[in-house]
């Protein structure tokens, strides 16, 4: 007979499952989070909730209480006792339209569930979606304050990144995940037209090749700063293998994405011309196809295992669906053609799950994360470190805006989209409010007249007056 599971929403484990190693990390960290100093904080969250399986947790109560989730209040806990014992924000630059973006499509997400429903224990089980996200999210918002954070950041996801790619390595090899013989994810991993998709410590191969594959335009920038090329080199290798191994589409594509946004650098300021290039392109290609343009996607398969024409029809049904969804959300989506059940599109998923105040909401997200890069960007004008800096994040965020068209961050994946985000809002909020880095406030610094540029020498008086020998240089 099946258990009773009523009172687990969706089901899920009936008593605690949680490995002896996982257990170890997961005391380990938070004693680190309560005693070393704020700045290292992020590296024991980081460390456990990136390399620890979705499936381990604690029950009781009538609650999951993931690993993840257990780490995450913690953290949030420490945030809370440091902003009490100082003058400081909670959040670099304070809180900001991205976000007010995210807190309300997180928030349509989680009632439009309990709506579609409407029992406790899907209130229950909104509550650690709310953990998950606005908990994880807001989180290292608070953690990742300035430059000097990115960099941190970035070489602990180094780090993770060659332990897993070691694992997926071993799983190409053996057929067997290491990390599954330790708790909470396959021990066999899924073989597909005879290729095997590694996933390593991830609940599935595509996310944790997606994970790897937008984190390499942020290796590059590590590499760049030039105080941590070991690691930026570990990095660049240790994602480069997750991708290839995971042999899934989405992350191959994603990986090239970030690329052409890397190349892309010399064209910085021709953006809009290439914006609307693309819009024209896909125009063009609606008129010119039989089928609708998101059907492109059927067409791309890098591994010759790819569903490409499922996630065409993905797209295809919700928009045709739009009726069913768009208040709320819906939970009938595997009714309206086979296999609509598996969300394997974000913006699909988001849509289903909060109707369409969430998902423009999470498209207010993005279109805004992309204009504060690009406001950044023209005010630093002239100081190349900081142009390549603002450079590399939007690269990372635009493979991420195509990874999201094959996956769904179901996992511990997000924990890296949250802190590209809080990435972003590190880097820009001074920027945008005037207080520049001392570098690029004197290359933005500069005085402009129509067509011309100068520099004021040390020495100019305060009338502006033009000295001896002064250069000028035209725009």
């Amino acid at each position: 007979m099946v258990p009773d599971q009523s009172h687990a929403f969706g089901g899920g484990a009936l008593e605690t499952s949680i490995g002896p190693v996982w257990l170890a990390l997961m005391v380990i960290t938070i004693v680190l989070i309560l005693v070393v100093p704020r700045k290292y904080v992020m590296i024991p969250i980081l460390l456990c909730v990136l390399l620890t399986p979705t499936g381990q947790q604690l029950y009781f109560g009538g609650i999951h209480w993931l690993v993840y989730r257990i780490v995450v209040l913690v953290g949030c806990l420490r945030m809370i006792v440091f902003r009490l014992r100082t003058k400081d924000g909670v959040l670099a630059g304070g809180f900001n339209i991205v976000d007010g973006a995210f807190l309300g499509y997180v928030s349509f997400q989680a009632i439009g569930v309990m709506l579609q429903y409407k029992q406790s224990q899907a209130v229950i089980n909104q509550f650690g979606f709310l953990v998950d996200f606005l908990g994880a999210y807001f989180l290292l918002r608070a953690l990742i304050r300035e430059e000097a954070d990115v960099y941190r950041a970035l070489k602990c996801v180094a780090v993770v990144t060659v332990i897993v790619a070691v694992g997926m390595v071993r799983e190409q090899m053996t057929l067997q995940n290491v990390f599954g013989t330790l708790g909470g994810v396959r021990l066999i991993p899924e073989i597909r037209e005879g290729k095997i998709r590694s996933q390593g410590v991830f609940q599935h191969s595509i996310t944790a090749g997606t994970f790897a594959a937008t984190l390499l335009p942020l290796f590059i920038l590590l590499w760049s700063n030039g105080k941590s090329k070991i690691m930026a080199a570990l990095g660049i290798v240790g994602s480069t293998i997750m991708t290839i191994c995971s042999y899934s589409s989405t992350p191959l594509l994603v990986i090239v994405a970030g690329m052409v946004g890397v190349l892309l650098w010399p064209l910085r300021k021709e953006m809009r011309v290439i914006r609307w290039g693309i819009v024209i392109a896909l125009l063009g290609l609606a008129v010119l196809m039989k089928a609708p343009v998101w059907f492109v996607i059927a067409h791309i398969d890098l591994t010759g295992g790819s569903s490409g024409y499922h996630r065409a029809e993905l797209i295809d049904q919700f928009l045709r669906h739009f009726g069913d969804w768009w208040l709320y959300g819906t939970n009938e989506a595997g009714k309206w053609a086979l296999d609509m059940w598996d969300q394997q599109n974000q913006y699909v998923a988001i849509g289903e799950a909060g109707g369409l105040a969430a998902i423009s909401l999470f498209i207010v997200l993005l279109s805004r994360s992309i204009a504060r890069i690009g406001n950044a960007r023209k005010v630093v004008d002239g100081d190349k470190r900081m142009e390549w800096l603002l450079w590399c994040l939007g690269a990372s965020l635009f493979a991420n805006m195509v990874g999201f068209f094959g996956a769904n961050y179901f996992d511990q994946s997000k924990v890296v989209w949250f802190m590209l985000l809080a990435m972003i809002m590190a880097v820009t909020s001074p920027i945008l409010a005037g207080k520049l880095p001392n570098a690029a406030a004197s290359a933005a610094g500069r005085f402009r007249v129509p067509h011309l540029a100068y520099s004021a020498p040390a020495g100019i008086g305060q009338s502006g007056r033009r000295l001896p020998h002064m250069r000028m240089k035209k725009e």
